[in-house]
């Protein structure tokens, strides 16, 4: 057996005066005689949950990154409707008197001093009462805009000596209707009857307002009594339909015409 050959369980002799030698068996001895560490358990990865196929996607998922969550919608409250009668509108009804033709210029003055003397607060309204009107104008109907009541301004208002006055005292006003000294408001029948209710399907259609009179002389102007003259006997507004008596050979004779075929003499 060589130096380099060793008996399995037997110690190799160590020179004890050579320090190298003795350094390098001591570390042998610890290397052999070190138990080996274990190694760390390693834990299986846990699995995860599948997505469910049909579940709805939350509202925070579906925004996109970085995008603010929308805000709920505030539904505004729709702003109240006028009340469906001007009657039940704050103040009452009362009607001045002016002088007829003069009715837009006075209210034109009556609003002006209404904001100047800041009666905005008691004097709410000023209204000229119009309708329209079907007139026959070079043979055709024509409708048109009358004024309802001639020399009559409707004005919705607290009544107190302060807005008496301010209406009282304006230029072209005569005074205020109603009995006694003491105006009188109009009833809601005649509200509603001058004014109107607020409804579409309850709008008037143009009343006919004919240009002539009974027994006023007329000139036919279409038909086969074309350029005759004639006296009117009747008028049906309801047909569009005037009788008249023509004069045909010396012998009064009543025709029956439209609107359109006649015009004043």
């Amino acid at each position: 057996m060589t130096g380099q050959e060793f008996e399995v369980g037997v110690e190799p002799v160590v020179d004890i005066d050579n320090p190298f030698a003795r350094a390098a068996a001591l570390l042998g001895a610890a290397v052999a005689t070190r138990e080996p560490e274990e190694a760390p358990a390693v834990e299986a990865p846990t699995a995860l949950p599948e997505p469910a196929m049909n579940a709805p996607e939350s509202p925070a998922k579906a925004a996109a990154p970085g995008a603010a969550a929308p805000a709920e919608a505030v539904e505004e409250a729709a702003p109240p409707l006028p009340p469906a009668s001007p009657y039940d509108l704050p103040g009452g009804w009362y009607v001045i008197h002016s002088y007829s033709g003069y009715e837009n210029k006075v209210k034109a003055n009556l609003s002006t001093r209404i904001k100047s003397m800041h009666m905005e607060e008691s004097i709410f309204d000023v209204v000229i009462p119009m309708e329209d009107v079907v007139e026959i104008k070079a043979g055709r109907k024509v409708t048109v805009a009358r004024k309802q009541f001639p020399g009559y301004i409707l004005v919705r208002m607290y009544m107190n000596d302060d807005s008496w006055g301010v209406v009282r005292n304006t230029p072209g006003v005569t005074g205020f209707v109603g009995s006694g000294t003491k105006p009188t408001p109009l009833s809601r029948r005649e509200v509603e009857r001058i004014l109107g209710v607020r409804k579409d399907e309850e709008r008037r259609a143009p009343r006919f307002k004919p240009d002539w009179e009974v027994g006023e002389t007329i000139r036919v102007t279409d038909g086969p009594f074309a350029d005759f003259n004639g006296v009117i006997e009747n008028i049906n507004v309801d047909q569009s339909k005037v009788r008249v008596l023509v004069d045909i050979f010396g012998r009064e004779t009543p025709v029956e015409l439209n609107f359109e075929q006649i015009q004043k003499f």
